[in-house]
């Protein structure tokens, strides 16, 4: 069976055949898992994705179509949607939005001018968010930085949802505001 096509592999996994399964997942394995992992961060959750993966793959075998893609895209899409899903619904942690500047690093390959100028863009950056109202500070934190929707940031602070997108809205005008250079608008707009 391990010379199989994918798609001979996935028609065994949804007839239920041990040795397709078993040479599917072993198949698959490594790359699901990586993206899993890739997107959540985090061993323990992307194990629990990469099994919910397998699963909705055995499930939903049969609906596969060959005419949409390879077996291995459609894998991992349905992998990338569930470690999405996932990491979403992992409860806030918040952090000190301090913290969370502290960890302004220029990029790995950037040389010394550039490690300066990023240097004092982030200074720029952690002085106009520093002066943010700390409810503000802690929306943009959650939005930007955790990539929490505006309903999420509205239940975790347990605000209304007007509140919540006001709060984010309010702070990124702002930040705008203090990051522009004198006599240059912004491209954002």
């Amino acid at each position: 069976m391990w010379a199989a096509s994918d798609e001979a592999l996935l028609a065994g996994l949804a007839t239920g055949d041990a040795d397709a399964i078993a040479a599917f997942v072993r198949r698959f394995q490594r790359r699901v898992f990586g993206l899993a992992m890739a997107i959540t961060g985090d061993q323990g959750q992307a194990e629990d994705v990469a099994q919910e993966a397998f699963a909705r793959a055995w499930r939903h075998a049969q609906a596969y179509d060959v005419r949409r893609g390879p077996v291995a895209a459609w894998l991992l899409a349905i992998t990338r949607n569930l470690a999405i899903d996932s990491v979403r619904l992992r409860k806030a942690e918040p952090l000190d939005p301090e913290s969370l500047l502290a960890l302004g690093i220029p990029e790995p390959g950037a040389g010394p001018d550039e490690r300066a100028i990023a240097g004092e863009d982030i200074d720029r950056l952690r002085r106009a968010i520093a002066l943010l109202p700390e409810d503000q500070k802690r929306a943009l934190v959650l939005a930007a930085f955790y990539g929490r929707t505006a309903r999420e940031i509205s239940d975790s602070e347990q605000v209304p949802l007007g509140t919540a997108k006001t709060r984010i809205r309010a702070a990124m005008i702002k930040l705008r505001s203090a990051l522009e250079v004198k006599g240059e608008r912004s491209d954002l707009r």
